[in-house]
């Protein structure tokens, strides 16, 4: 019994201590106004402007941090959300600080937050900066999109990151294949699943007028 009760006391410190790990902020603020459009702010949320991706394929993560979604989706050019899956992302732990009049993150391992796109595919990849010791490629999948090296990759979605996203096989296998080089990628803090909700409601509400007009059964 004591055993036990030590074990959840455990089990609730660790919780505590990550749900109490500090994320630094970021440069750009980013927030979804539809599946398709976005909201952009500087550091202060302020000085908003407005990106459509309306009419092209494009990858929004995101990220897992409290408050966020911790998925990834895939969006393609009629703006329909066809894939979705788990991701993890970078550890906190980090801050910015001003040198030379512009603002540079110091320590921690947030993933950055902005609009960016793919700079390079690669099948198979072995990080250069954290190499697996055993040798074997720990990158693969990667669609790479800063060019400090932050990717999304085959990965365990269980264990945050230096800074890259994580996917689990399934996920990162198909998502691989429909990616080209230049395609937008939105690294975002918030939710965007509501997006998905909306459509998977008007896809079955779809069905149900399909069967009303057709007599069949739902």
């Amino acid at each position: 019994m004591k055993k036990t009760v030590l074990s959840i006391c455990v089990l609730l410190g660790l919780l505590s201590t990550a749900e109490a790990t500090e994320y630094r902020k970021h440069r750009v603020n980013i927030k979804p106004l539809s599946a398709t459009k976005f909201e952009l702010t500087d550091i202060h949320f302020k000085n908003p402007h407005i990106k459509d991706f309306t009419g092209q394929d494009f990858i929004i993560v995101s990220v897992r941090e409290p408050g966020s979604d911790g998925e990834m989706y895939a969006v393609d050019k009629d703006g329909t959300i066809w894939w979705h899956g788990t991701i993890s992302s970078g550890a906190g732990g980090g801050r910015l600080e001003k040198k030379n009049g512009k603002l540079v993150p110091v320590g921690g391992h947030e993933t950055s937050n902005n609009v960016f796109k793919i700079l390079a595919k690669r099948r198979f990849h072995m990080s250069h900066t954290h190499p697996a010791a055993n040798g074997v490629d720990n990158m693969d999948f990667e669609l790479l999109f800063t060019q400090d090296g932050q990717a999304l990759h085959l990965g365990h979605t269980s264990a945050m990151s230096h800074g890259c996203i994580h996917v689990g096989r399934q996920d990162i296998s198909a998502l691989f294949k429909w990616a080209h080089v230049g395609m937008p990628v939105i690294i975002m803090r918030g939710h965007y699943k509501q997006f998905l909700n909306q459509e998977v409601e008007q896809f079955k509400e779809d069905i149900r007028e399909y069967d009303a007009k057709t007599g069949s059964r739902s």
